[in-house]
């Protein structure tokens, strides 16, 4: 199924990663060497969990083919910054993989002083064949990982109603949960490059795309690219006039688009930060600053 479709056709009863595992399964098996007695006696312990490098292209190029392959949205998020990977230790087969990126809008749970601590876990699947409780394991191995390693101390997630997803595997971390209101209420499609998918509206804002509206009204790299901060227009710096034909061009781009409307996004968090005083210390803060978002109950019910 294309990743443009499922998000119209899939009508099964449960998430979608758990019915593109029974698809998979047969061939998955056979790519690992691997009988179905002894996937039913894997392990976490015969796993092993590694960071990868984002100049190790080889691995990298691994991990997109492997999302592209099992993962809902099968493609890497906007501004992808770390990934971590779980291979079967009998051959090195890659059996799991997270990625996390810088959020596309920060979510000041911590306040506006901690939002640089902020991290978004944006992409994430295992393999068909392996033990229940792989995925949960990956992503504490990533969150730890990162806590040790970075000055990251939040980590957000989402789960998509479209995918009858309810964050389940969140739940199984202890992940608190923040409720059903994230996300972008509608999606839109580019027809001249069907193969990227649905996209939020955030698209049109990228730094790629304002080179392109830049381009088109005869402005050259160079000159946009004073222009720009790190991912956006300082539009302090660019002439009224100008700023006036890019903001049409963005708007023709996004008329020319095929839309439609999507429901509101499930949302998590877990703090972990480089010691248990740490921790606790992030974890106070956070119910001083978010008190309604405290004891908010796990979703239960599936669908949109």
């Amino acid at each position: 199924m294309n990743p443009q479709d499922r998000f119209k056709d899939y009508q099964g009863d449960k998430c979608w990663q758990a019915y593109i595992s029974e698809v998979n399964r047969d061939e998955d098996l056979l790519a690992a060497d691997l009988t179905e007695e002894e996937a039913s006696l894997l392990r976490t312990d015969d796993f092993v969990f590694e960071y990868v490098d984002k100049e190790n292209k080889q691995l990298c190029k691994e991990v997109k083919e492997f999302i592209m392959r099992h993962e809902w949205l099968a493609k890497l998020p906007n501004r992808p910054t770390h990934r971590f990977t779980a291979r079967l230790k009998k051959n090195g087969t890659l059996a799991g993989t997270i990625i996390m990126a810088t959020p596309n809008a920060f979510s000041n749970l911590l306040g506006k002083e901690n939002t640089n601590k902020e991290k978004l876990i944006s992409r994430g699947a295992c393999i068909s064949w392996g033990p229940k409780n792989l995925g949960s394991w990956l992503i504490m191995s990533a969150v730890r990982w990162m806590a040790e390693n970075t000055g990251f101390r939040y980590f957000t997630a989402y789960s998509d109603p479209e995918a009858k997803e309810l964050g389940t595997i969140y739940q199984a971390c202890n992940f608190t949960y923040l409720g059903q209101t994230s996300g972008t209420d509608k999606q839109y499609l580019d027809p001249d490059h069907p193969e990227k998918g649905w996209f939020s509206g955030r698209e049109f804002r990228k730094k790629s795309k304002y080179y392109r509206y830049a381009e088109s009204i005869g402005i050259d790299k160079q000159t946009w690219k004073g222009w720009m901060k790190k991912y956006s227009p300082d539009w302090t710096k660019v002439p009224p006039d100008i700023k006036v034909k890019i903001k049409a061009e963005e708007k023709r781009y996004r008329d020319s688009c095929k839309s439609r409307p999507v429901p509101a996004k499930h949302k998590y968090v877990c703090i972990l930060g480089a010691s248990p005083g740490e921790t606790k210390y992030y974890k106070r803060l956070f119910k001083k600053l978010n008190p309604k978002k405290v004891n908010l109950p796990y979703p239960r019910e599936r669908g949109k």
